[in-house]
């Protein structure tokens, strides 16, 4: 099905990008990511338009998103009942939002995407507000469209190999925001030590 895909995506560029973005978030297997690295290496050849690509992305990921939230409203015995892996990822895109709320949203979008489709569900059903949903959202949403992206048209001559180094750079993005959180919890952990 991948090949199929990659095949089409020079003569349907925007339209497969934008319906696989809005599958992806509504948790349909669709290879979003692999397909928007591959889009990233045909604008860089000049046969797909990057502005073009950048809207479907968003647009599919603004439409899969809301409908998807608005599917949570009305999920939360579904939620409850999920076995397995997905069970696992509910659990854990729920710790994620009751422990970082908005931000957990943000980060969900790129940094821990598997978790994205799963947290937006939860986040309906946990009725949460959805102007600050649909804000960070975006702004997550607008940082994984840049980041495959601009890999694919960066390295696009050997895509096996930008998806390889598309899991190293997250990883590394983790690790630097775990570094980060951690030394401002020290630094502020420090600073109530010498008040006391």
């Amino acid at each position: 099905m991948t090949d199929a895909l990659m095949a089409a995506l020079p003569d349907w560029g925007p339209w497969l990008i934008g319906l696989a973005t809005l599958a992806a978030c509504l948790l349909l297997p669709a290879p979003a990511s692999l397909l928007l690295i591959a889009a990233g290496a045909f604008v860089s050849s000049g046969d797909l338009s990057l502005a073009a690509v950048a809207v479907a992305a968003l647009g599919g990921f603004l439409l899969g998103d809301q409908l998807a939230f608005l599917a949570g409203r009305s999920a939360g015995g579904w939620l409850d009942r999920r076995a397995g892996r997905a069970a696992d990822l509910t659990r854990r895109a729920r710790l994620l939002l009751a422990r970082y709320g908005t931000l957990g949203v943000f980060l969900s979008r790129w940094l821990f995407s598997p978790l994205g489709p799963w947290l937006t569900v939860a986040a309906g059903a946990a009725g949460f507000p959805r102007g600050r949903f649909t804000a960070a959202s975006l702004s997550g949403a607008a940082i994984w469209v840049a980041i495959y992206l601009g890999l694919g048209m960066v390295f696009g001559a050997n895509l096996q190999a930008v998806a390889d180094l598309a899991g190293s750079v997250l990883g590394l993005a983790a690790a630097a925001a775990v570094a980060v959180i951690l030394g401002l919890w020290l630094f502020r952990r420090g600073g109530a030590n010498d008040d006391a």
